[in-house]
Parts: structure tokens; sequence; C-alpha cells
């Protein structure tokens, strides 16, 4: 298996679609790879919306660091690193943005959201749009090629990113030679979009998801708002956003006979909604315990980010030094 990298932002409390979507893939193609897989907490790309303080931030970063290592996380085997500490970046960053061709940045989704929303709305275009969130890309493809990383596991609403990381790597490669390597997009098709409590995609940004963090009463408090109609346990029902949250936490054989029952009639929305809280408290649980205990200690983590900094820095470093020696910086 190729070398894999995933990168999350703490940008609050991580829920149940961030682990189905992106979490679980990724940690299941690291334990599959034969060689170490990286796994960075993005802060400086927090820096591109709202980032709270300075102590919140940190906070975040630890909260994500401990949620990869109580889901499973090996951090001896694999790197566990903060996006900050790897000062690599920032210069791989400029470089790989002097070649890089600005319609592409101005295809990318976060800044054509921002800007269509300016022009909806009879503002400027670029109204309160920061240079970071329109250079971020060449940022996130500089994450991606330093590390020579082959596959990149995102959700499918996160393939571009991989995409313009190709598209920078190939316009750096055609200028300098062949330098950099090339990534794929892997993409987990058994949880492509993991829907929230409204049946939209679940999002911090629409109020519809459920923490990772959540104790057993919270998550069956929340389970409970999924909207139904009115059927009858004895009625047929089609599948809905209850069964597609449980096909994708609990195990086959049980998805596959409450989808029989819902087909068939036999079954009530409460059953299910519970059978649904039931089987994500047996996921989270374990995971929440770890968690608490990892939080308790800090240092810890921080010794553990601090380790992987350093494994990080030593991958990026050959990268670094070879977009340097192609493109003429420093002494020869």
């Amino acid at each position: 298996m190729p070398r894999t990298l995933t990168g999350i932002k703490p940008t609050g409390r991580p829920h149940l679609g961030n682990y189905l979507g992106m979490i679980r893939p990724a940690l299941d193609l690291a334990r599959s790879a034969d060689g170490d897989a990286l796994f960075f907490v993005a802060d400086y790309h927090a820096l591109t919306i709202a980032p709270g303080t300075a102590a919140q931030l940190r906070e975040r970063v630890l909260d994500i660091a401990a949620t990869l290592i109580a889901f499973g996380l090996d951090t001896d085997r694999n790197i566990l690193y903060r996006q900050s500490d790897l000062p690599e970046l920032g210069e791989l960053t400029w470089i790989l943005g002097c070649s890089t061709p600005k319609g592409l940045l101005n295809r990318a989704h976060a800044y054509k959201a921002a800007a269509a929303d300016n022009v909806a709305q009879g503002r400027d275009p670029d109204h309160g749009v920061g240079a970071g969130l329109y250079y971020y890309p060449v940022l996130m493809a500089a994450d991606i090629l330093a590390h020579r990383a082959q596959a990149v596991p995102v959700g499918r609403d996160q393939r571009q990113h991989v995409e313009i990381a190709r598209d920078v790597a190939r316009s750096f490669n055609r200028a300098y030679g062949p330098v950099l390597v090339v990534p794929e997009a892997v993409v987990d098709e058994r949880v492509m979009t993991v829907p929230g409590l409204d049946g939209r995609k679940m999002s911090k940004s629409y109020g519809n998801q459920i923490p990772l963090a959540a104790g057993p009463d919270e998550i069956r408090r929340l389970v409970s708002r999924i909207v139904t109609d009115s059927r009858a346990p004895s009625e047929p029902k089609e599948p809905d956003t209850i069964l597609e949250l449980y096909r994708a936490v609990a195990p086959q054989a049980d998805a596959d006979d409450l989808e029989r029952r819902y087909r068939e009639g036999g079954v009530g929305y409460a059953e299910a909604k519970d059978l649904l809280a039931d089987a994500i408290e047996r996921l989270l649980a374990p995971a929440r315990r770890r968690h608490a205990e990892l939080m308790a200690d800090p240092q810890g983590l921080e010794d553990t980010l601090a380790r992987g900094a350093a494994r990080a820095r030593a991958s990026a470093a050959p990268t670094v030094q070879a977009v340097r020696e192609a493109t003429g910086l420093g002494r020869a």
C-alpha cells in the first residue's frame, strides 16, 4: 500500500460525520498499509475562518489528536503531528505558488462559494475574503506533496483539494522537471456523504451533527430529533436517515435485518431510533473513555505531537531540498 496522508482542521468538536467520512477510512487504510501513514492537525488552515482565541485553538488541536489516538491511531507506527510544527511547509507553499496558475485558485470551491455569496448580497466578489482563504489550496498541496504522499483519503466533497494538488505538482514538474509525486485521491465508497439529523450532510454549519464526545443521553436526545413520517410500525417503510446511519455504525447483519423489517413492515420509528442510538453508543463509548484519559494529560499529547513533528520534518526535508535545487534557490 502507498504512503497516505490525512489532515483534519481543528475548528470545533469532531462529529460522527467526520469519523465515518474521513477518520475511519483513513485509519483503516493506515492499518492495511505496509509503511507508515501521516496524520496532521491542520491549525494553519484553521486560521482561514474565525479562529477564536489562541488557547481555544491549542485546545482544539489536542482534541483532534486525542480523537485520532482514541479511535485507534498507532502513533509508533504512524506519524501524528501539528501542521504548524513544520516550517518547511511555508517555504514549499511559496515556491509552489509561483508556478501555480491563478485561474486554478479561482476555481477552488471555498473561494467560489464566498465570491458567489458576496455577489448574491450585492457586494464586491472579494468582500471579506482573506488572502489565506484564497491561497490555502496551495498550502494544502504543500501538505500533500512535501511527503510524496501517493494516496490521500478524502470525502467526496474534498476531492477537489487533491485534484488541485495534482495540478500544482504537474505545473511545477512542467517548469522544473519530474521532482514531485502526483498524488491520487482515495474516496471510501461505503460512506460518501453522512446524513445529519435533518437529512442534509452532517455538518457543524447546519447544526445537525452528533458529536463524538456525546454521552449516551445526548446521543439518544439527538437521534430522537431525526424527522420521520407518520407511518405506523406495521406499515412498510423506505430506507431513510435512520437506516442509512444505522448501516454506517452497526454490524452488516443487523443493518440488513433492520432494512428487511423496514421494507416488510414490523418496526416503528421509535424502535429504529433506539437501535440507532444504542449502536452509536457502542461505537463511541470506548473511544470516549480513552479520549478523556488523553485530554487529562495535555503534556503527554504535546510530547506525542512533538515526536511526530520530528518524523514529519525528516519526511518533508528531502522534498524541500529537491525543490530548492530544481529552482536554483540557495547555494549550489
